[in-house]
């Protein structure tokens, strides 16, 4: 069932346009993250869908009913702000309580409500405590309740957790995970951090320059990623990237790279020109090391231990070096001179304008099992 459909959404403010044509359709308890870089219109979305901002252009559906010129309150919709926004003068019960005393709710029905929810959030003990006196989770668990307790249909989060040290943004995460599990409602959150989206959201909405870049799952958007734009923003370390020129196009594109040299690989450039310049991506945990002879292969110019893993940095001939990442006992050092593996089911192409290239079929073969693909031997730089 959609519970909510964006119709070609515009919002233009001074002549500026913040977003073009968004559309999309969110099901019925269904947990979607908005994220991007700072000024690509996820907050903007996010409160045109709550009502504080008006749609220039375009239909807001809930339900299947348009909403456009409803008031916020009409919506159906509860709001966590980035601010925790507490009446510090007030008792934990009484900011919860806050917004059903404005709607006039029944006592004995507000009173169960605060309840319900602060038992939920694990604040029933806490109710009677001011906001000085929690903890920053527990303050932002508070605002969380306050939007809860009016029992809305959709939740929205606006970087709920960006005021939060590491640690507990880590805590917090895992709560509202399993807040979203334990109530089955739909919630639409709003990040800059790409591990929270990936680790929340049953569905991810990435957003550039006020257009919807790609929506899908993590593992949707991480291992088939739609452009360069999305492939670079989800992953950490980022996806490495090496410039090449297509030699031949066709349903095998014929590439040139600096480091790979001439290279034929399964995905469609029939609709590119014979030298067109084109993009390699690889993720750095897809990318093996063997020790070169001698001078040959790519040197090793940066070592970083991370406990878990490490990082190895290596100098291809481009503006950004190209990040492998290893075991933690590997033993690459600064100096090192190294052959690069790239394993060509892991590798993707993307056109001048960052598009990703289609990826062919494999063509039918009968591995054994436990048979190795092949892979691209980079060569001497």
């Amino acid at each position: 069932m959609i519970k909510l459909k964006l119709a070609n959404v515009n919002k233009q403010l001074g002549g500026m346009r913040i977003l073009r044509d968004v559309s999309l359709e969110i099901a019925a308890g269904e947990f979607v993250v908005f994220v991007g870089p700072s000024g690509c219109g996820k907050s903007t979305l996010l409160r045109l869908i709550a009502g504080l901002d008006s749609i220039c252009d375009g239909d807001l559906l809930i339900d299947g009913r348009r909403v456009n010129d409803l008031e916020p309150r009409e919506r159906g919709v509860g709001m966590v702000f980035q601010s925790y926004a507490l009446y510090p003068h007030m008792s934990v019960y009484d900011n919860i309580s806050f917004g059903l005393k404005l709607a006039k709710t029944e006592k004995i029905s507000l009173r169960e409500r605060v309840l319900k929810t602060a038992k939920v959030l694990q604040l029933d003990t806490l109710l009677q405590r001011k906001p000085k006196e929690l903890s920053g989770g527990q303050r932002q668990r508070v605002a969380m309740g306050r939007a809860m307790a009016r029992e809305p249909d959709i939740l929205l989060f606006d970087e709920p957790l960006s005021n939060l040290d590491a640690s507990l943004r880590v805590q917090m995460r895992n709560e509202i995970a399993r807040l979203h599990k334990r109530l089955g409602s739909t919630m639409i959150y709003v990040t800059h951090d790409q591990v929270e989206a990936m680790t929340l959201a049953d569905k991810i909405v990435v957003l550039k320059g006020g257009q919807v870049e790609q929506v899908g799952s993590a593992r949707d958007l991480y291992e088939r990623p739609a452009s360069r734009f999305v492939a670079g923003f989800l992953g950490s370390p980022r996806m490495n990237f090496l410039e090449a020129r297509l030699q031949a196009p066709g349903l095998s594109s014929l590439i040139d790279s600096p480091i790979l040299g001439i290279t034929a690989l399964p995905f469609d450039s029939s609709d590119l020109d014979a030298d067109a310049p084109v993009t390699l991506g690889i993720r750095p945990e897809q990318v093996s090391l063997n020790a070169a002879d001698g001078d040959a292969g790519v040197l090793v110019t940066g070592v970083e231990y991370l406990g878990s893993e490490t990082y190895v940095h290596l100098d291809t001939g481009q503006e950004q070096p190209l990040i492998c990442r290893c075991e933690a006992n590997a033993g690459w050092q600064a100096g090192d001179r190294v052959e690069l593996h790239l394993p060509v089911e892991h590798l993707h192409l993307f056109n001048a304008d960052g598009r990703a290239l289609k990826r062919q079929p494999p063509p039918h073969q009968h591995l054994a099992e436990g048979a190795a693909l092949h892979s691209v031997k980079a060569g001497a730089l």
